[in-house]
């Protein structure tokens, strides 16, 4: 009688220990899915920061809610200073940057992994009356330090030159001030957050110039030409147009959970090769060279 019990246990013991075993890897699975794993994802992030790359987070995020309907994703601007700021303090899950959080006075680059999902190309942007398409990089230079201040001088219009800039903190700003404008900052001038607000103030000040992620860039404006090279895609990939950025998605640690999720729906194909380019940005994939922080290139074998 006794053996009859004791091997009853020890059949129950094992029972249970086989029904925890597959119980708790469905609770962590369900909780923790990736997506494309065929898993359920659930939870919800906050994504701040850049308003260059705003455009794609956003509508990836809404097709990766469509997917997960237990997901949320919020997704909010503010500007790259923002988003590393946010990120950093542990305030959101994800900060949207246009630059490396090395380049960030105030930002603890060594405990931020950068999660590069898109490049994008810039351009200086014009109204459409300037009468000017192709300008030399000094020019470009001399036109947001002050010196040129009208664009008869360039060729164009009898014009005043009315300069739209970034606020501090663009990452937009910084990536056209480094590669634009070798370093130079820019004169003061009517600051905006947002890289719409700069569009729609372009297309209704005659004489007006600022800059612009490609994404942006449609017929209510004009994209200039620098030393004869057009800002486009093929050259932002050799590195011929120079004034690019990598777009970056910051978490504060290795991501977990729906975040997890949602970084590898960002570099997946289904957003890499379809919505990507819809929106006018650049696949990473697609690039012939490699920049880093320090702006040494090295060639995408």
């Amino acid at each position: 009688m006794k053996k009859r019990v004791l091997g009853l246990l020890t059949v129950l013991s094992a029972l249970m220990l086989v029904l925890a075993a597959c119980g708790g890897g469905s609770s962590s699975d369900k909780a923790n899915g990736s997506a494309g794993d065929g898993k359920e994802v659930s939870g919800s992030l906050t994504a701040v920061g850049s308003t260059a790359l705003q455009p794609l987070v956003e509508a990836a995020g809404k097709q990766f809610q469509t997917e997960n309907p237990k997901a949320q994703i919020n997704v909010q601007g503010g500007g790259s200073g923002t988003g590393l700021t946010q990120v950093g303090q542990g305030a959101v899950e994800i900060g949207n940057s246009d630059v490396f959080a090395e380049e960030k006075d105030g930002v603890d680059a060594s405990k931020l992994v950068d999660h590069k999902v898109a490049v994008v190309g810039m351009a200086p942007v014009t109204n459409k009356d300037v009468g000017v398409k192709d300008i030399t990089q000094q020019q470009l230079i001399d036109i947001f330090t002050g010196k040129v201040k009208n664009w008869k001088e360039l060729g164009g219009k009898d014009e005043k030159i009315t300069v739209i800039n970034r606020a501090e903190g663009s990452g937009t700003r910084a990536t056209f001030e480094k590669w634009g404008l070798k370093g130079a900052s820019t004169i003061k001038a009517q600051e905006q957050d947002s890289s719409g607000t700069v569009r729609k103030i372009v297309s209704e000040t005659p004489g007006a110039i600022s800059y612009l992620a490609f994404s942006y860039i449609d017929d209510s404006i004009m994209g200039l030409k620098v030393d004869g090279v057009e800002p486009n895609e093929d050259n932002v990939a050799t590195n011929d147009w120079k004034i690019w950025s990598y777009e970056h998605m910051y978490t504060n640690g290795e991501p977990k959970g729906v975040t997890k999720s949602f970084l590898e729906y960002m570099t997946s194909e289904t957003i890499q090769n379809d919505l990507v380019p819809q929106l006018g940005y650049q696949s990473i994939h697609s690039m012939k060279v490699e920049r880093d922080s320090d702006g040494k290139l090295t060639e995408v074998k």
